[in-house]
Formats: C-alpha cells, structure tokens, sequence
C-alpha cells in the first residue's frame, strides 16, 4: 500500500515539473533523440548525409510526440483543477475577482 502512495506522488511530482518547464522537457527531448538517432544510424552502412536527415527526422518525430504529451498533461492539469490553471490570476485586474 505504501509503494502504491510512493508511486503516484512521484508520478504527480514528475507531472508537476513537466508543467512548469514544457520547453525545457521538449526541448530535452529533442537533444535526446537527435543523439539517439545519430548513434544508432551512425553504425548503419549509408551515406553521411543521410544519416543526418534520418536523425532529424527521428528527433522531429520524437519532438511531435513530446509536444502531444505536454498538451495531454496540460489538459489533464486543466481539468483536474491544478496549480497552472490560476497561473494568469495575477494578471488579471482585481474587479473581475469581485461578483457584485
């Protein structure tokens, strides 16, 4: 039972910085996957060239997928009432708070 609570507050902790730093996760991802994809096409027979352009794709690819999976947690965020969803709060002018 304790493992189950250890796991999902570190899945929520895991969900809460994937919410704060989107750009760094996306951007962490691609790096990644541009230096997977060099790697293994690097021990591929074939023209250097395209193994560049296969890693590009690989990483674009990868990058799409990353981006589909910040939009899921910022959504799922959004629903379920968390933190990111009064980000804007404080931009906002202080009447529109009041219901009078």
């Amino acid at each position: 039972m304790a493992e189950s609570t250890s796991v999902k507050s570190r899945f929520v902790s895991i969900r809460e910085w994937i919410v704060e730093n989107k750009l760094r996760t996306v951007g962490s991802l691609w790096a990644s996957g541009v230096i997977g994809s060099l790697a293994y096409n690097w021990s591929q027979p074939g023209k250097t060239s395209v193994k560049i352009i296969h890693a590009r794709l690989h990483a674009q690819a990868l990058t799409l997928a990353a981006l589909a999976g910040a939009a899921v947690v910022e959504y799922y965020d959004h629903k379920s009432g968390g933190k990111s969803t009064d980000r804007y709060s404080k931009f906002l002018p202080v009447d529109t708070y009041s219901k009078d």
